[in-house]
C-alpha cells in the first residue's frame, strides 16, 4: 500500500457521495496504488448533509464553507461536486492553494469560466482530472479500440443521443471516439420556461412541489447538433431534459467505410459491431465486455459480468490519484473541459445567431 493523500471533498449531494464511495473503494480494487486516500474532510452548507458524510466515509471534519476545507493543510487533494455554477470559484482557489483537482463536469457554465480553472491548474502545476466519466466504461474502451486499430474503416458519420441534460458527456464522447468537431449548426428550444425548485441541498433528480416557489429555466430544454470533425466526418448529436419515458437514453453509433459500431448506456456491457467486406448485409456481432477492456477486470474477473454506475467513478479516482503519484493529470483533462466547452459554446452561438459557427481551437 503506498503513501496516504488527504483527501476533502466539496458538495455532499449524490455527485459527492460518489466521489467519497470511489475514495473509499479504489484500495480494495487497486491495492498497489502508489496514493491511498485518506478522507480529511467534507464541505456544504446544508449540516445534515456533510454529518451523513462523515458517519458514513469517516472524514475527520466537516465545514458549511468550501473555502475552509481548501484552506485546511491536510487536504492535499479536491473533489469539486458542488453545483455547476460554483465550479469555476472552486476550481481556481483549489489550484492556486497548490492542491490537486478531481472536477465534474461541467467544469465552468462557459469556455471563459473553464479557461480560467485550466489557466489557475497550469500555473499552479498541479494535476486535474475531469468527470467524463462515460470514457471508462469497458464497452466505450473496446469502442475506441476498434476504431483505433481501423477496423471501421474511414469514419463516415456518428449519431450521439443523451435523452437528459448531459450533453457535456456527448461532446467529450465525440472528441474522444470520432475526432473535435470544427463546424456546428445547431437548434433548441426552452419548452418549460418556469419550474419550481427543489430545496436546499436536492439532487438534480428532486422536483419541487407544485407549491414550491418557481423560477426561470435559463438553459436549453433540447438541443439538436449537426458537425463535423477535422478529418471531415458528419455528426449529429442531441440532448434532452424534458423527453418522457425513454430514460437514461445515451449511446451512439458511429460508421465506417467497412462497419459500423452501436452502444447503448442502458446495456453498458455490451458493444454491437459490424465490420468486414460486406456492407447493406453485413452481419452484426455483440460484443461482450472483458477484461482488458478498461478497467473491467478491477471488478470483474471474466466476460458478461455486470458492471455498474459507481464502477465507472473508481476507476476515474484511481486515474486521478494514479495521476498525482506519477506527476501528471490521469484521465480526462482539464484541457479536454476546455475543448468541450469550446464546442459548447460555438453551440449556444449558433442557435442564438441561426448559423453554422466555427468551433474555436
Amino acid at each position: 500500500m503506498g503513501d496516504e493523500i488527504g483527501i476533502g471533498v466539496v458538495g455532499a449531494g449524490w455527485m459527492g457521495h460518489l466521489h467519497a464511495r470511489a475514495y473509499a473503494r479504489v484500495p480494495h480494487h487497486v491495492p498497489d496504488l502508489a496514493r491511498r486516500p485518506r478522507p480529511v474532510a467534507v464541505a456544504d452548507p446544508v449540516a445534515a448533509a456533510v454529518a451523513d458524510h462523515r458517519a458514513r466515509y469517516g472524514f475527520a471534519r466537516g465545514h458549511a464553507r468550501w473555502e475552509d476545507l481548501v484552506a485546511d493543510p491536510e487536504v492535499e487533494a479536491v473533489s469539486c461536486a458542488a453545483p455547476n455554477s460554483r465550479h469555476r470559484e472552486i476550481g481556481v482557489a483549489v489550484a492556486e492553494a497548490g492542491k490537486h483537482l478531481w472536477i465534474e463536469k461541467p467544469v465552468g457554465l462557459s469556455t471563459a469560466d473553464t479557461a480560467a480553472v485550466a489557466d489557475a491548474v497550469h500555473r499552479a502545476g498541479v494535476c486535474a482530472t475531469v468527470g467524463f466519466n462515460y470514457r471508462m466504461v469497458p464497452a466505450v474502451a473496446r469502442a475506441k479500440r476498434v476504431i483505433d486499430e481501423g477496423t471501421l474503416g474511414t469514419l463516415t458519420h456518428a449519431r450521439f443521443r443523451l435523452l437528459t441534460d448531459f450533453a457535456v458527456h456527448g461532446v467529450d464522447l465525440v472528441r474522444f471516439l470520432v475526432g473535435d468537431l470544427t463546424t456546428v449548426v445547431a437548434d433548441g428550444e426552452r419548452f418549460v420556461p418556469r419550474r419550481p425548485l427543489a430545496g436546499a441541498g436536492a439532487s438534480q433528480y428532486v422536483r419541487g412541489d407544485a407549491d414550491s416557489p418557481t423560477g426561470e429555466v435559463e438553459n436549453l430544454d433540447f438541443v439538436s447538433v449537426l458537425g463535423r470533425t477535422g478529418a471531415g466526418s458528419i455528426v449529429t448529436l442531441e440532448a434532452s431534459r424534458v423527453a418522457a419515458g425513454d430514460q437514461n437514453d445515451y449511446g451512439f453509433e458511429i460508421h465506417g467505410t467497412r462497419g459500423l459500431l452501436s452502444f447503448d448506456f442502458r446495456r453498458p456491457g455490451e458493444l454491437v459491431v459490424a465490420a468486414g467486406d460486406r456492407y447493406v448485409d453485413q452481419p452484426a456481432t455483440t460484443w461482450a465486455a472483458a477484461p482488458g477492456d478498461g478497467d473491467f477486470g478491477l471488478f470483474q474477473p471474466g466476460a458478461g459480468n455486470p458492471t455498474g454506475f459507481d464502477d465507472l467513478k473508481v476507476s476515474e479516482c484511481t486515474a486521478f490519484l494514479a495521476g498525482i503519484a506519477e506527476g501528471r493529470s490521469g484521465g480526462a483533462t482539464i484541457d479536454d473541459a476546455l475543448a468541450a466547452a469550446r464546442v459548447l459554446d460555438a453551440v449556444a452561438r449558433s442557435v442564438d445567431e441561426r448559423a453554422w459557427i466555427d468551433v474555436e481551437h
